[in-house]
């Protein structure tokens, strides 16, 4: 168990930290901008680094068996966890549309790159395709880091009734 806890260590503090300062960076554009949709899908998106510092709480209790585990940690591992999987995988299979289909999409952001008319649609193709593989792989993150430390609560669970027993 010991290298399920390390992994899921580094995704936790991966996606606190990059998800966080994401979606402070977008919060702070919604209210600058005073665009409504942003300012919700942010509220949403904070499912994932809300999972991250449940996470992280369960794994120091995991480390020291003297500290307890609050009775709402457990819920928010869950249930946020299933509320940070689902915006995992939509985060994944956006990028995965995106990478396999590129043109659609700088078809559709026309009127947003107006001002790049100088690059060519090849250049365009690439950089929209970077940034796709890069969202997939922080997609990705969110989804490997909710499956490990789920199993890490079900392990803290079995391991918890044992020494009850």
């Amino acid at each position: 168990m010991k290298p399920t806890i390390k992994v899921a260590k580094v995704l936790t503090w991966f996606n606190l930290i990059v998800w966080g300062g994401l979606l402070g960076i977008l919060l702070l554009l919604g209210l600058a901008t005073r665009y409504i949709p942003m300012i919700i899908a942010v509220f949403l998106f904070s499912a994932i680094p809300l999972h991250s510092y449940a996470c992280l709480m369960l794994q120091k209790s995991i480390r020291h068996p003297q500290i307890k585990l609050s009775n709402q940690t457990p819920v928010g591992v869950r249930f946020i966890g299933f509320v940070a999987l689902f915006f995992g995988i939509c985060t994944i299979a956006n990028a995965f549309m995106i990478i396999t289909d590129p043109k659609t999409t700088l078809k559709s952001m026309e009127a947003g790159i107006a001002e790049t008319k100088g690059v060519g649609e090849a250049e365009l193709t690439a950089v929209l395709q970077t940034v796709s593989g890069f969202i997939m792989l922080m997609g990705l993150s969110v989804v490997v880091n909710v499956i490990l430390n789920m199993r890490l609560l079900r392990w803290y669970y079995l391991v918890r009734q044992s020494d009850v027993s």
